[in-house]
């Protein structure tokens, strides 16, 4: 299925790419943008910017700040999965924690994923 793009989006998408988080410059300069397979930061998936995503493997990376935590983070978030999903997307999710304290870890699980998920035609 072919996931639409929402262009007014297009600004949002942009500075959020300028104005990434520490985590999610992290986990971009220190591992997903050299990753062999094309991953793309702060990309417009329907009416959402995802934090990243690996179009070849149709997986969402999502790294979490505090915020995600509350009870309507996690509604908000679970919604947005289940939007996510109804595209044939698949999503990871981390906090920012994890990739100040579990970074290995966390590049481990989206490599893992990727690969089980172009392995098993996922993608």
């Amino acid at each position: 299925m072919s996931v639409p793009k929402n262009n007014k989006m297009l600004e949002v998408a942009r500075q959020l790419r300028r104005e990434m988080t520490p985590q999610e410059r992290k986990l971009w300069y220190l591992f997903l943008r050299d990753f062999p397979v094309k991953i793309y930061k702060q990309r417009i998936v329907g009416s959402f910017v995802v934090d990243f995503d690996c179009h070849a493997a149709k997986l969402v990376v999502e790294v979490d700040g505090g915020q995600h935590r509350t009870a309507q983070g996690r509604a908000y978030d679970q919604q947005r999965t289940l939007a996510l999903e109804k595209y044939g997307l698949s999503v990871l999710r981390f906090s920012n924690v994890d990739v100040e304290r579990r970074f290995e870890w966390a590049c481990e699980q989206i490599a893992g994923e990727i690969v089980s998920r172009q392995a098993s035609g996922k993608s």
